[in-house]
């Protein structure tokens, strides 16, 4: 009993210590610093199969950093303007300068975004539809990165198990028509980039310019 007790709190001190690890605050210095007003997103590069990937975060993005407090380039034009120069992939956007994207768009930052899973697995009992992300905020001034984050979210997160083997099959053939039908895969994206790019949040993003609470996180 004792050695039960003693294997138990050393896994609870590791699981501590692995929080505070995980937990750890944020440097927000250089974001203070250069305080950003307009945010330039750029195509998101994803490395998930689903060729929608990119094009759904990307059109999910403008939303929590408007609530944030920040103007957002209109990605709509953004998007053309690229194209009209000859950026058709995303990486190629991702690799042009700073300064240069500075002096197109005048924007103060763009944000990075890459997408690492998008889709939906289908497995014996189980269907679910995941979307993980990371994204790095760029002064496009100064070329000095202000933030970096990552966020998953998962359609299981909301799936129940009851119903024994059979329910749980059942469940998880429906989930896969609906998935489908309804671009699951977009509804999960936007909750990752809420949970990715909302302000307030621990190690999240600053308050903008344009929110209320500008100046107080």
């Amino acid at each position: 009993m004792t050695r039960l007790v003693r294997s138990l709190s050393a896994a609870l001190l590791l699981v501590s210590l692995t929080a505070c690890v995980t937990m750890q605050p944020r440097d927000y210095s250089a974001y203070r610093a250069n305080k950003p007003r307009s945010i330039l997103v750029l195509p998101p590069v994803s490395n998930a199969p689903d060729v929608n990937a990119s094009v759904s975060m990307l059109s999910v993005a403008t939303l929590p950093l408007a609530e944030a407090g920040y103007y957002v380039i209109p990605v709509a034009p953004a998007f053309q303007t690229f194209r009209q120069n000859g950026i058709t992939v995303a990486n190629d956007a991702h690799d042009i300068p700073a300064d240069r994207l500075r002096d197109i768009f005048g924007a103060d930052a763009a944000l990075y975004v890459t997408v690492e899973k998008y889709g939906t697995v289908y497995q014996v009992i189980s269907s679910n539809t995941t979307v993980s992300a990371n994204a790095k905020l760029v002064d496009l001034r100064t070329g000095t990165l202000l933030w970096e984050g990552t966020a998953l979210a998962s359609s299981a997160e909301s799936q129940g198990n009851g119903g024994g083997l059979i329910g749980m099959l059942v469940a998880a053939a429906v989930n896969q028509v609906l998935s489908s039908v309804t671009d699951e895969g977009h509804r999960i994206a936007n909750v990752t980039s809420l949970r990715l790019l909302s302000a307030g949040v621990p190690n999240g993003l600053l308050y903008g310019p344009y929110n209320p609470k500008y100046g107080t996180d």
